[in-house]
């Protein structure tokens, strides 16, 4: 992004250069024709170079915000990019422990809140070093004394932003967590709002969110306050450093003052300092406005950092990459040989673990609770690293060849069936959506539906019964037309009659040539398994 913010801050320049011709070609043509007694038509060439440099003014300052847009878009499109591969690396296993709203807030508003550093701060903390060291300049060759009154005020302006500063940046970085918090309160009452009104527990929700909602309050309440003061603080020492330049150069030119260079003082060089005294400090205030800019992005980066630190992206980057397949590793198997998971603090929960599978046949995964069932799926899913050995998914390592996924909770999101089952198939057409949800045995329940497949179900598959939620799922996974599946207690919680749906719908998708690994702990679905897995307490088996 540095193209684009240099460019900002060369059109920057450029408009501040415009800025001084425009007030001293003021100065000159009002000169002219007050004291020297020339009248406006011989002055036709001042009047033409004065909208040139409107015009330049104009247009240099669009060419800045355009340019300053552009590299804080290529900073967050950066960040997001980073952010995702952070996900990924991290997998849904190490992820399962946040909250959905804290990650959302993190892609969203704090990403955002980065924007205007990037935008508008940082290539105005350029300006205002550049435009008013420029008008120090000339406003010396005019009259170093009222350079020096100028001089004497700018110092004190930055310094009082930056005590201020310090404040603002510990208040952004309390905003933040309160928003993270706030976000992830509100969404968990909102999950558990049936229970809550179940067992009368609403009230005291709703007056929980309302707290937590006026602590948001006063937590921005005095962030404004702290930008106001800033605010206040330059405009104060700006406006009476103008006030001391302008009672200088008007007693000057009165005759008042015979000190120094006053005696030199004409309308053209009194009027023209008089013009630029408010420009010298205009960079400095607009680098005020934008100061809370700077705050905000601090307090967003101290939370982001700690997500993309390069120490933790190094780390898990290095573990998450899968051992390469040996050439013995066939492309129509799935092959794990001496596989062990381990996790910090835990240790190794699993071990020795080989199988050969070929595709199109079905492994179920039974043991004790605690033996390692779901961490071998994750690690075929490639969400773990395996900690030891070698799996070959169809001849590639974990994670590199997509795969379908299931979990005794199918993920389903509010919206219509339709939009549901598009997630694993944007491009589905009505047909073969259709044909899917057939196949995992939801004909009838369809049939029923009043508006078919744009019928909506609410957050997590609500309007539908856990059977037809997994069945659903199921129809997801024949609509994906993958390969290899993956299915962590499909039948877990659920009634004996709808077990033995989802038994059928997962019979009819074995028979479709389709791989499917399962951990459960149903004897049932021991029947449909072309090999079976017996994982001891221990975690160590083999075929």
């Amino acid at each position: 992004m540095r193209p684009w913010l240099w460019l900002s801050v060369a059109a920057g320049s450029l408009a501040g250069i415009a800025t001084v011709a425009q007030l001293g070609l003021m100065a000159w043509l009002v000169h002219e024709v007050l004291v020297q007694g020339i009248g406006v038509g011989d002055l036709a060439w001042v009047v033409v170079a004065l909208m040139v440099a409107i015009t330049v003014r104009a247009l240099a300052q669009s060419l800045q915000g355009i340019s300053g847009s552009r590299a804080a878009q290529q900073v967050c499109q950066g960040v997001r990019r980073s952010l995702l591969q952070q996900w990924a690396q991290q997998g849904p296993v190490k992820l399962a422990g946040e909250s959905s709203a804290v990650l959302a807030s993190e892609w969203v508003e704090q990403v955002d809140a980065l924007e205007g550093y990037y935008a508008r701060f940082q290539p105005q903390l350029w300006l205002a070093c550049l435009i008013p060291l420029l008008i120090l300049v000339l406003v010396f060759s005019l009259d170093w004394l009222a350079a020096l009154f100028l001089l004497a005020a700018a110092p004190l302006i930055p310094l009082f932003m930056a005590l201020v500063g310090m404040g603002a940046e510990r208040l952004n970085q309390q905003h933040f967590a309160a928003v993270s918090r706030l976000a992830g309160h509100f969404l968990d009452r909102v999950r558990g709002l049936t229970t809550l009104q179940l067992f009368g527990g609403t009230p005291d929700a709703i007056q929980q969110v309302a707290d937590a909602s006026d602590e948001y309050r006063r937590l921005n309440m005095r962030t404004l306050r702290v930008a106001f003061l800033s605010s206040a603080v330059l405009e104060f020492f700006a406006s009476v450093a103008i006030a001391v330049v302008a009672i200088y150069v008007g007693f000057g030119l009165l005759g008042y003052i015979d000190f120094g260079p006053a005696t030199e003082l004409t309308l053209f060089s009194g009027l023209f300092i008089l013009l630029l005294a408010p420009e010298f400090f205009q960079p400095l205030r607009t680098l005020s406005q934008h100061y809370h800019d700077r705050a905000a992005a601090l307090g967003a980066a101290d939370h982001l950092l700690q997500r993309l630190a390069p120490e933790v992206t190094q780390e898990l980057g290095k573990q998450a990459l899968p051992a390469p397949p040996t050439a013995l590793q066939a492309k129509d198997t799935v092959s794990v040989s001496d596989l062990a998971v381990s996790y910090p603090g835990r240790g190794v929960v699993v071990s020795q673990v080989n199988f050969t599978l070929p595709q199109g046949h079905c492994l179920v995964l039974t043991g004790p609770s605690g033996s390692g069932k779901s961490s071998i799926l994750h690690a075929l899913a490639g969400f773990i690293p395996a900690t030891n050995g070698q799996v070959s998914l169809f001849g590639e390592a974990p994670g590199v060849q997509p795969l379908a996924w299931m979990n005794q909770r199918p993920f389903l999101v509010q919206g219509t069936w339709a939009d549901n089952l598009r997630l694993a198939a944007p491009d589905a057409t009505h047909g073969e959506m259709i044909r899917a949800v057939h196949q995992a045995g939801l004909k009838a329940v369809l049939a029923h539906q009043p508006q078919g497949l744009e019928t909506p179900l609410g957050e997590g598959g609500r309007g539908l019964s856990g059977g037809q939620a997994h069945r659903l799922a199921l129809a997801r996974v024949f609509l994906s037309s993958l390969p290899l599946v993956l299915l962590d207690e499909p039948t877990q919680g659920l009634d004996a009659y709808t077990r033995q749906e989802v038994i059928a719908a997962l019979k009819t998708l074995s028979g479709a040539g389709i791989t499917l690994i399962m951990a459960t702990h149903q004897q049932e679905l021991l029947a449909m398994a072309d090999q079976h897995l017996q994982l001891p307490s221990r975690g160590v088996a083999n075929v």
